[in-house]
């Protein structure tokens, strides 16, 4: 008999990323047969004795299934909280609800496993912060420990949002023999990047300690090195200025025996790229990675959630069956995350339970670009791409052609330290009105000709677009980069810069010379009587904080330096400072995606 598509796989709408000649086998799709079983607290025990307390779903009376591994060191308990969507910018929204939609999946024949990690919520043993090479261990433990149980088909996935993104490539590099898939959604492919982007610190990991429930919070550092080393470090870090101004900072590295935010002591004792960071740095791992592999973000200006995944996907050494999706509108972020549920089943249904879904005869980029629709690709950059220099100008403005003037005087601001004033300075360049629609599709880069007075400094910059009536759209989120770091030419590629973040060369005050900033890719069509404007300043630019940098540690994001510092941007002949915009002129008709209508219906047997 035939149904209704939407009927068939229980939901409301047919998911606007399917495309009607790749999806197949649409009646072999998992579908809600099953109602959800939860065994609470059930104990499993680690290589090295200490038990974990897990949650099980399991699909009632559906005999041994695929399991989905979700992993994070937030509590387990807070994974099962049933609520409706939330969006971000609700007083609701947590982001410590990022392991899935557990129902959908149960429902459709899959177990759900989603533990206390070691250290946090019920388990034994002592938590050394997130991401920690132990932790690698044990989630190999726990898929194997799945694998074996009697409601298990043998066959385990990874499922999850953000934290447990990440840990998929973590503890796929161990190779656990029963891990099939695993598909990270906005997961980091630098850890060091995530906490000092370009460099620069912020305190925007600080939030993720609130959020674990740790019983016995120990710093990997202390691990790594042993106490007297520790203190040494501790005591080196409070002469940094722009930490010892801080009271949050500064409690943390006088707490002895370190038992306060110790996840964000191990943090600010490692200002610099070394082993801690790599230990948890997927890039560090792609080529141990043996299964498939589907990355996932949204082109969200909240997070640092795109470059990593197309330098994953660009990336050799992660030689396996891989897709890359950007599947959800502007900021499409709500949680517990259902964005992608469909998509996500295709996916596991096809590397699980052997159903061809045809989401490996897609190409292997899909992505939506923002004012005009989902597409396919097969590379990024894309070759097609123009690459454009839009230039900045005299008067704050933006153009396509460069100065034609020499030793024209410099634009500029001053740097207030917090402990002076919370004024944030800044200076925007601006476009003309685009006449006629634009794509901007690809990675983006900003080249700025710039000297400050000081032997260091913070360069944080944004780029909007922006509506006829003035409201401004965050194209991407900020780029950002230390000055004493400095670029490493030979790994760095077009419209991606790579700084080497291992070393801090302090900058000759006065001096004039290049910085090239990394300013995260994306896809959009700028309509026309729109205009982008280009945001530099020294702080962070998140629209929240309006005009001044409020000091919630929380909330502040870049850390302010401590100097009062003259910042100089030079964008004459000499010094053509410019972004650098892929520009695509065309796509072909068959590159866009071809959706099914509402209406479909399928071929299924009779229930």
């Amino acid at each position: 008999m035939k149904k209704r598509l939407t009927e068939v796989l229980g939901i409301d709408v047919l998911p606007n990323y399917w495309d009607k000649r790749y999806v197949k086998n649409l009646d072999k799709l998992s579908r809600p047969r099953y109602e959800v079983e939860l065994h609470q607290d059930v104990w499993m025990t680690l290589r090295d004795g200490v038990r974990l307390c897990v949650d099980v779903y399991l699909p009632k009376d559906a005999g041994p299934v695929p399991a989905l591994v979700s992993w994070s060191a937030y509590s387990k308990e807070m994974q099962g909280i049933k609520r409706g969507a939330i969006p971000p910018e609700s007083l609701l929204f947590d982001h410590s609800l990022e392991a899935g939609d557990i129902e959908y999946f149960v429902k459709r024949g899959y177990a759900y496993i989603i533990p206390d990690p070691r250290g946090i919520g019920k388990s034994e043993g002592e938590f050394y912060g997130v991401y920690n090479p132990q932790e690698h261990k044990d989630i190999y433990d726990l898929i194997e420990w799945a694998a074996e149980q009697e409601w298990c088909d043998s066959n385990v996935g990874m499922v999850g949002y953000s934290y447990f993104g990440i840990c998929q490539i973590l503890a796929a590099a161990q190779q656990p023999p029963h891990l099939k898939c695993i598909m990270p959604c906005s997961f980091v492919d630098d850890y060091y990047q995530h906490g000092y982007y370009g460099g620069v610190p912020s305190t925007y990991m600080s939030i993720y300690w609130e959020l674990c429930p740790s019983n016995k919070p120990m710093p990997w550092t202390l691990k790594m090195y042993g106490e007297e080393k520790t203190k040494e470090m501790m005591k080196e870090r409070l002469k940094d200025p722009d930490i010892a101004v801080n009271s949050y900072f500064t409690k943390i590295l006088t707490t002895w025996p370190p038992t306060y935010h110790t996840f964000y002591l191990d943090y600010l004792l490692h200002p610099l790229d070394d082993e801690y960071w790599k230990q948890r740095s997927a890039n560090q791992m792609y080529d141990k990675v043996k299964v498939p592999v589907y990355l996932h973000c949204a082109w969200s200006p909240l997070g640092r959630w795109s470059a990593p995944i197309f330098t994953a996907m660009n990336d050799d050494r992660l030689d396996v069956p891989k897709r890359l999706g950007v599947l959800e509108g502007y900021d499409g972020l709500e949680l517990p995350y259902r964005a992608l549920n469909e998509e996500c089943l295709r996916w596991y249904d096809h590397w699980l339970k052997g159903v061809d879904t045809g989401i490996m005869d897609e190409p292997p980029y899909k992505f939506g670009v923002l004012n005009a629709g989902m597409r396919y690709e097969n590379e990024w950059p894309l070759k097609r791409t123009e690459w454009k220099k839009m230039y900045l100008r005299s008067f704050n403005r933006l153009r396509w052609d460069r100065e034609p003037d020499k030793d024209l005087p410099p634009d500029g601001f001053t740097h207030l330290p917090p402990s002076i004033s919370t004024e944030v300075n800044k200076i925007v360049y601006k476009s003309s009105r685009f006449p006629q629609p634009k794509e901007i599709t690809g990675p983006i880069e900003l080249h700025l000709w710039a000297s400050i007075d000081a032997e260091d400094a913070n360069f944080v910059c944004s780029l909007f677009d922006v509506l006829p009536d003035g409201t401004r759209m965050p194209l991407l989120r900020y780029g950002a980069l230390r000055a004493s770091h400095p670029l490493n030419e030979e790994k760095s590629q077009i419209g991606r810069p790579v700084h080497d973040n291992s070393v801090s060369i302090p900058v000759t005050p006065g001096e004039i010379r290049e910085y090239v900033i990394e300013m995260n890719p994306t896809s959009m069509v700028i309509p026309a009587g729109h205009w982008l404007e280009l945001e530099i300043t020294s702080q962070c630019p998140n629209e929240c904080h309006k005009e001044s940098w409020t000091g919630k540690v929380g909330n502040m994001n870049v850390v302010p330096t401590n100097t009062t510092t003259s910042y100089k941007i030079y964008r004459d002949n000499n010094h053509p400072s410019y972004l650098l915009l892929p520009i695509v002129p065309y796509t072909d008709p068959e590159n866009w995606l071809q959706p099914f209508e509402d209406d479909y219906e399928i071929e299924v047997e009779d229930e």
